[in-house]
């Protein structure tokens, strides 16, 4: 069985980030770039299953500019067998839609029976490529998996609704989705990163997949009419109990319609 797990490069979630006042677009130099966490969770169920079944290929995917070769190595230091990265200047700026196509090309190239992704990236929280994959596929899907369970034949899940939880199961090929409870990721040791420098890493291109796509490409597109930066925050005013303190906090209230 051939298991691809999608990665991304993100912002650090504990770091400063903004928007490219320009562009209107993640300013990706403004904070320290980081493997998603919830793509690692995503190559632990994988892995879990490597171990559970025995035969099983786990191949990590990402599509994005070089930096984008870091998360790849991060998931090989846990324990994926290979990597492509899917990188070419036409793809910057891409929206989810292009992203969708991209992928969806080069997971057709590797011919993998599951596709494991986070529910949503930490930057764009956009939470429908995995979605979009499966319908360019023309695969089940299985979204927002609390819980995997992956076998010979199928893979089941369950999902958590508004007042139910929902179980399901798809026979292969299958696109996955899975949620921050779905797996615990193990830390890299020495011995896995070391062993991350010399597995294989392929660098794709759109010529190598055989498509035109990015923003240039696309049949419809965002235009940013205007951005600004946030007002910096300032102080509220403070009130003083010289006796008419209930009052002031009273009128406050009121001028700001809350009461």
């Amino acid at each position: 069985m051939k298991i691809a797990v999608l990665t991304k490069q993100v912002p650090d979630t504990w770091s400063s980030r903004r928007l490219d006042l320009q562009t209107g677009m993640l300013d990706r130099e403004a904070a320290d770039l980081v493997a998603d966490e919830i793509c690692e969770r995503a190559c632990e169920v994988a892995l879990q299953a490597e171990k559970a079944l025995g035969e099983v290929e786990v191949i990590a995917v990402a599509m994005g500019g070089d930096k984008a070769a870091l998360a790849l190595r991060r998931l090989l230091s846990m324990g994926a067998h290979s990597a492509v990265h899917i990188s070419d200047p036409a793809l910057a700026g891409s929206d989810m839609i292009s992203t969708a196509r991209v992928l969806a090309a080069a997971l057709e190239k590797l011919d993998v029976d599951l596709v494991l992704a986070g529910n949503e990236s930490t930057d764009g929280k956009g939470g429908m490529v995995p979605a979009m994959i499966a319908e360019l596929m023309d695969r089940p899907f299985l979204p927002y998996a609390d819980e995997l369970e992956i076998s010979a034949t199928e893979v089941t899940g369950s999902s958590q609704l508004s007042e139910a939880t929902m179980k399901l199961s798809v026979a292969y090929p299958a696109v996955v989705s899975v949620t921050e409870k779905s797996a615990e990721p193990r830390f890299p040791n020495f011995k896995g990163i070391r062993a991350a420098k010399t597995k294989p890493l392929e660098t794709w291109t759109l010529a190598d997949l055989g498509i035109e796509a990015g923003p240039e490409s696309a049949f419809y597109r965002s235009v940013m009419v205007s951005a600004e930066d946030r007002p910096e925050r300032v102080a509220g005013p403070k009130i003083t109990d010289d006796g008419t303190a209930a009052k002031q906090l009273a009128d406050f209230l009121a001028e700001k319609h809350f009461i």
